[in-house]
């Protein structure tokens, strides 16, 4: 049987690419060398929680098209992310906001805020070259110091004189009482689970699970026209050229005999003595209750812990570093060289994606592509 299509992963760009295509009267295979469908956006019910096995997904856009398109598959709750930080036992909010000038500092106005920010900032007196300087000239030295610097070096394995400053230029900073982290319209998490999302998105158009592209390329190849590939650019070019650089993460999960952690979704940790990033409280993301709007008695935690990535780990953040980038131009020169054969996500295109720009991108390639 021949294809039109062969989708090579089951996340949301190849999921929404699929779906595209159906729809268009085009027969799509989607192939997945994982166990389940829906990528890192994967969540799987336990105790009436469901847990974001791969981390935290919190759907947010101002990309009315986008948030229209996802809408019809699944219904949203009304879920916002705020995210609260613990620096050796003490609470601040994020995203920076007056909750955390006045915890900081006493701070009661912004104009009192703002001025012991613009005071701090003036030790940064040229173009920040790195991502400590960068934050310093966002929200002065006493917060990098404290809500920061342990965090992100945790999370990169880099000092943050060695980190680029664009990691952090668009970090929230506000003048107000607003603990809402997203600048988003929309926002929300799926009712059911990302997994249910993905399974409304798939309806009707075969999958086959534990399938590895690259081990059977010629095979794969043979059965159909064209083929959308969303995994690993450096993988499918046998690594020709070297290994593209992540991180990665793991996760330690419990199951709580009581209702309640941490009284948030997410708490990040700030200072360097802690191992763990963060930890995750699911239950939190559907305010504690299941689809029945029943109290859960019970919680799980997951604590996640940043590490750099080898091979067999499952990539979570690009390196995007000069020489990452660089790296990753001369596979893209030899991807746009390839007949039939198109890449895409966020390991295709070696870039973080937020789950709306890759419905986006998905939804863009797909209208050049099928009309």
């Amino acid at each position: 049987m021949k294809y039109d299509y062969l989708v090579v992963g089951c996340g949301l760009y190849g999921s929404v690419f699929a779906r595209m295509a159906t729809d268009k009267g085009k027969k799509v295979l989607i192939i997945e060398k994982r166990n389940h469908i829906a990528g890192n956006a994967y969540t799987e019910k336990i105790e009436g929680i469901y847990v974001h096995k791969y981390g935290p997904h919190i759907f947010h856009t101002n990309n009315r098209q986008v948030w229209n398109y996802i809408n019809r598959f699944i219904e949203f709750n009304r879920y916002t992310n705020t995210p609260v930080v613990n620096y050796n036992g003490e609470i601040y909010s994020l995203p920076f906001n007056m909750f955390t000038f006045n915890k900081m500092w006493g701070c009661v106005t912004p104009d009192d805020a703002k001025k012991i920010i613009e005071q701090q900032k003036k030790q940064i007196k040229t173009e920040p070259k790195n991502l400590e300087e960068q934050a310093i000239s966002l929200v002065g030295k006493d917060i990098f110091e404290k809500l920061i610097k342990g965090y992100t070096e945790k999370q990169w394995g880099r000092s943050c004189k060695e980190l680029p400053a664009f990691i952090i230029k668009r970090l929230p900073v506000r003048f107000t009482y607003d603990n809402n982290y997203f600048n988003a319209l929309y926002q929300g998490i799926p009712i059911g689970g990302y997994t249910k999302l993905v399974e409304n998105i798939l309806d009707g158009i075969e999958v086959k699970l534990n399938e590895d592209y690259l081990k059977n390329k010629a095979y794969y190849n043979s059965i159909a026209n064209k083929i959308i590939y969303t995994g690993a650019i450096d993988a499918y070019f046998d690594y020709k050229f070297g290994t593209l650089q992540y991180r990665t993460v793991h996760f330690e999960n419990e199951i709580l005999d009581i209702p309640n952690f941490q009284g948030n979704a997410i708490v990040n940790y700030t200072d360097s003595q802690t191992k763990w990033t963060r930890i995750i409280e699911h239950k939190w993301f559907q305010f504690g209750k299941d689809e029945q709007d029943n109290v859960l008695s019970k919680t799980i935690i997951s604590r996640e812990f940043s590490k750099e990535w080898d091979r067999q780990d499952e990539p979570y953040y690009p390196v995007n570093d000069e020489k990452n980038n660089n790296l990753y131009l001369k596979y893209k020169e030899l991807a746009d060289k390839e007949k039939n054969i198109f890449f895409g996500g966020r390991l295709g295109e070696y870039k973080y994606y937020d789950m709306d720009k890759v419905m986006e991108s998905a939804l863009n390639f797909a209208e050049k592509e099928l009309n």
